[in-house]
């Protein structure tokens, strides 16, 4: 059985393709629907397919394959044809797509096996229009930011513009002011440009630091303020924020607007859902799609 991790892509026998959503796959892989074949799609050269946003890949699986319908999608083993791995990929992408070419030339010093990419140029059906989904594996990813930053302030990767900042918060959709918003995200400088191009720089955890995945019982919504002790794994999905707080012990972010979100010693305010794991509760951020009614924000970043 070959092994998934997030942000790899599945393709079933159906030719359907999932994103891998997380690292825990004991009873298939956890992912969700991305592309399924279509005469009528606008993506792919020699086979079309159609992309599903996310609530449409639900009644896609929900009225196919309701069995597969969790919290994600759980695609049975034995109904993987091939897993698309990004760093695999990504030479082959990369002779195709000039822009991918300049990331991985500016990540140079980067191991070769420790970056990838994903999202639709993964999968070989990118439009003009595609943002970059690029990947960086473990520890490198810290190094692969520092270096991002040293090529904007040496003008060979591009700022996000004012406008791009406005289009990125329209679509996140997040519950802060679009000046906490910018506040944040300027800060965590894993976005940049590439000429017209948006690319995102995605955290992926190497194989040797996956751990055994904890499942939680809600015992309803709260709202603390809390100290970050520990966020070696705040880039990661779900973004990890070990905390001191007189109850939770981990804020938890399963929504990528709020990843990278605070520094360790930073005071935060966070509101989610409490879950039960064990005896140890942690705060999950993120519980619908959207995140409504919840949030991450740094205080020590917006009153400093």
């Amino acid at each position: 059985m070959q092994r998934t991790r997030l942000r790899d892509f599945i393709i079933t026998r159906d030719d359907w393709i999932f994103a891998v959503a997380d690292y825990c796959h004991e009873n298939g892989v956890r992912s969700i629907l991305r592309y399924v074949p279509d005469d009528m799609g606008e993506r792919g050269k020699h086979k079309k397919y159609r992309k599903l946003d996310f609530d449409e890949a639900f009644e896609f699986m929900k009225a196919s394959q309701p069995t597969w319908v969790s919290d994600v999608h759980v695609v049975p083993w034995d109904c993987v044809k091939e897993v698309l791995d990004p760093s695999r990929r990504l030479p082959l992408v990369a002779a195709g797509n000039s822009k991918v070419r300049a990331i991985v030339s500016a990540l140079k010093t980067i191991p070769p096996d420790k970056m990838g990419v994903t999202g639709s140029l993964l999968a070989g059906l990118e439009k003009e229009s595609s943002d970059i989904d690029f990947i960086v594996y473990g520890r490198s990813w810290f190094k692969a930011k520092d270096i991002i930053a040293r090529a904007k302030r040496d003008k060979k990767i591009g700022e996000i513009s004012d406008g791009m900042w406005h289009e990125i918060y329209k679509k996140r959709k997040p519950e802060l002011s679009f000046d906490e918003f910018l506040a944040h995200e300027e800060r965590k400088g894993n976005r940049g440009m590439v000429g017209e191009t948006y690319f995102d720089l995605l955290y992926v955890r190497d194989w040797e630091e996956i751990a055994p995945c904890l499942r939680g019982t809600d015992i309803g919504a709260k709202t603390i303020e809390a100290v970050v002790t520990n966020a070696d794994f705040s880039f990661d999905s779900p973004a990890i924020y070990e905390v001191k707080h007189p109850e939770i012990s981990y804020v938890l972010s399963y929504t990528h607007t709020y990843a990278g979100q605070a520094l360790a010693g930073e005071r935060i305010e966070a509101r989610g859902m409490v879950e039960v794991v064990g005896s140890m509760k942690r705060l999950v951020v993120g519980t619908t799609r959207e995140a409504k009614g919840e949030w991450i924000r740094s205080l020590t970043l917006l009153e400093g």
